[in-house]
């Protein structure tokens, strides 16, 4: 799995819970991203608004699925309700898939995990 590989590039040095994502847009193309803590835990990043980033700067719009993980933990890391709300913006099919170990993968529409998400 792409984003168990991606967190490995995870900068967690205060709550060594490391987080990969990736970001599969509508062109074929994959975009990872890692959590990056810092010590004024409010500029922090997720992982999946990293790899959210990298795709919207490279002009990506459209995305079918995110897969998110984290590896070592036994918490299901579904995104955080600041990175539904950021993905929401483009849009809410978007299929997200996470679980603790590929035995137990679970997947979601971001419409299911962010009912009546805020859009313009």
């Amino acid at each position: 799995m792409v984003a168990v590989g991606a967190a490995e590039g995870a900068y967690a040095p205060y709550s060594g819970y490391r987080v990969g994502a990736a970001l599969l847009a509508a062109n074929g193309k994959v975009y990872t991203g890692a959590n990056v803590e810092n010590s004024s835990y409010g500029a922090a990043i997720c992982a999946e608004r990293t790899a959210a980033v990298k795709a919207v700067t490279d002009g990506q719009r459209e995305f079918v699925s995110l897969a998110v993980a984290a590896p070592g933990s036994t918490a299901i890391a579904w995104p955080c309700g600041i990175c539904r709300q950021f993905l929401f913006e483009f849009g809410g099919g978007l299929r997200v898939i996470t679980g603790a170990g590929a035995d137990s993968l679970e997947a979601l529409t971001l419409n299911e995990l962010l009912a009546n998400g805020f859009r313009l």
